[in-house]
């Protein structure tokens, strides 16, 4: 099985186990906690990702960790994880818990592309007119590229929406180089 469908599985049971205990919030921090603390300490996540040291001990270590800073079912759910040798998906399971608590919310990510920073206003704008048309709760990551020379490009999924001046400009150009002239007006065309 490809790791991505293994850290779907997972994510859905944990995910699964959290709405039967009305916590599908908290158990999404916490698992993030876990996942954020392997991406930023590479002495944690090669302890505990590394075949080298025994599993009673990794075990051990997360209990003393997360003890007070997560539900008793993720440090369970974690030291699943050791026993089935999934330790190093725990990153991958956490998105995917990520995109579950997403959709049970009614929430997407959109990607938006921008020429210049946004003010606050116009950034809850953007975000109200992506909620209304995607009719969910849009959460807007907005990246700055100067190249696009204005407008914005919203990418969501499968979909992509260019508006940006630089396409616009491309496509004008597109159609002046394929119209056709007719015969006569060359000359008035050139003068």
């Amino acid at each position: 099985m490809r790791d991505e469908t293994v850290a779907r599985n997972y994510a859905e049971t944990l995910f699964e186990l959290a709405s039967r205990n009305e916590s599908i919030q908290e158990y999404g921090d916490a698992l993030g906690m876990v996942a954020g603390l392997l991406e930023d300490d590479s002495r944690f996540r090669t302890f505990v990702e590394t075949p080298r040291i025994d599993d009673e001990t990794k075990k051990d270590v997360i209990r003393k960790v997360f003890h007070d800073k997560a539900p008793k079912q993720v440090i369970n759910f974690v030291l699943i994880t050791i026993d089935k040798r999934r330790q190093t998906l725990l990153r991958e399971i956490s998105a995917e818990y990520l995109l579950l608590l997403d959709d049970h919310l009614g929430r997407e990510h959109v990607e938006v592309t921008v020429a210049r920073p946004l003010d606050d206003t116009t950034e809850n704008v953007v975000s109200e007119r992506l909620s209304k048309m995607l009719g969910k709760q849009a959460i807007p990551h907005i990246r700055v590229k100067p190249e696009i020379l204005g407008g914005l490009i919203v990418r969501t999924g499968d979909m992509i929406y260019d508006g940006s001046v630089r396409r616009r400009l491309e496509d004008l150009r597109r159609r002046l180089l394929t119209a056709r002239i007719p015969s006569g007006q060359v000359g008035e065309a050139a003068g």
